[in-house]
């Protein structure tokens, strides 16, 4: 039924129209998360990764030294040196939500723009 409906619609649009609902389409889980690797924020989202992967490696390093640990006291030292590090890296990977959110409200706000000044020209 909306399959039906989603192809009136994209044929009743003209060329502009369409080229316009190309250009705000909403972007996948994906492509939004590859987004943030660009533009002018863009550098602080590879810094975060970089340092995010770091931990993470770090974490399953300590994790293998926890399980290889012989004695009770260094168990627990490399046991919570790998729990803070993996909680450190899901934290870091998780601040990268609120920019992922922006840009769909800010795409979104963009063809709200573009159909209130195609109204107001009266196409």
């Amino acid at each position: 039924m909306m399959n039906k409906i989603d192809r009136m619609i994209e044929e009743a649009l003209s060329e502009e129209d369409r080229a316009i609902a190309e250009a705000t389409a909403e972007r996948g889980w994906f492509a939004l998360a590859l987004g943030t690797f660009r533009g002018k924020l863009g550098w602080i989202t590879w810094v975060v990764m970089i340092v995010q992967t770091t931990m993470f490696g770090f974490a399953v390093w300590c994790g293998f030294r926890f399980y290889g640990a012989t004695d009770v006291l260094t168990a627990v030292k490399w046991g919570i040196t790998a729990a803070v590090l993996a909680l450190m890296a899901t934290v870091l990977k998780l601040s990268l939500m609120p920019q992922i959110q922006a840009d769909r409200i800010l795409l979104e706000l963009r063809r709200v723009e573009l159909m209130i000044a195609k109204r107001d020209t009266g196409q």
